[in-house]
């Protein structure tokens, strides 16, 4: 499902008006027209929702992903994804506890387009690279990112994080996965070259390297990287099923 599918930002516009849209036919913006007999689309709100796709076109032709994410639901915002596919940053963090006041990152992975980097603790891990990392993106994909990921590098690098962040843990609980990023992992297929290891096995490795074993650090960057490129897999899995959930029944009638 794509942004143009989209009239759910419209002041008005409910998750059951725009299904109606979908049923009648206007399946894309280009298909809207002010005449639709449409329940809930009175005049008032055809006004509403052409304004809204004269300006969204513009936003959307110049990849301005923040605009979409400030319109847009909090629970909509994977919808975002599949027009800002390629321009996505997927990013996870190793600390070496939970406390962002006392604990320090360790690593930090970004998977976008294909690649993928991993900054250090005391080596290139610093907030003018994190900075850099974050201008670079469109739109930024966590696993309880929200809560954890972003507010523990906000505070430990004293950096601002405002590029629209798409985090993966609540459209999972909304087609019925819950848990940690692990067992999600599991239940739907994606395999780990070391599943055998965790978060606290991340500290344990962190620590190991601190005092001197370049193996241990190794294996954690490694862990660290498979985090990230598994969440790009995450994310086609989750967006996929909620296309079938929201968009696939409405337009297949």
């Amino acid at each position: 499902m794509r942004i143009e599918n989209s009239f759910i930002p419209v002041e008005g516009v409910g998750e059951t008006t725009e299904r109606r849209l979908w049923q009648r036919g206007v399946r894309t913006w280009d298909e809207f027209d002010p005449a639709v007999d449409v329940a809930g689309v009175g005049s008032t709100t055809a006004e509403r929702i052409e304004s809204f796709i004269a300006e969204a076109r513009a936003r959307l032709d110049d990849g301005d992903a923040a605009y979409f994410d400030r319109r847009f639901p909090s629970g909509e915002r994977w919808r975002l994804y599949e027009d800002f596919r390629e321009e996505t940053c997927f990013f996870d963090i190793e600390t070496t506890g939970l406390d962002e006041h006392r604990d320090r990152v360790t690593t930090v992975s970004f998977h976008q387009g294909g690649e993928t980097t991993t900054l250090v603790a005391g080596r290139d891990l610093t907030a003018d690279r994190l900075r850099e990392r974050f201008r670079e993106a469109d739109l930024l994909a966590t696993f309880n990112g929200a809560r954890f990921d972003v507010p523990f590098l906000e505070t430990s690098f004293g950096i601002e994080v405002d590029t629209p962040h798409l985090d993966l843990m609540y459209p999972c609980k909304r087609i019925g996965l819950s848990g940690g990023l692990k067992p999600i992992e599991k239940e739907i297929g994606i395999d780990r070259d070391r599943p055998d290891l965790s978060g606290r096995d991340a500290v344990r490795l962190w620590r190991e390297y601190e005092r001197g074993d370049d193996d241990a650090l190794e294996t954690l960057v490694s862990y660290n990287r498979e985090d990230t490129e598994n969440l790009r897999t995450l994310a086609e899995a989750v967006c996929e099923s909620l296309h079938r959930d929201v968009f696939a029944p409405a337009v297949e009638k």
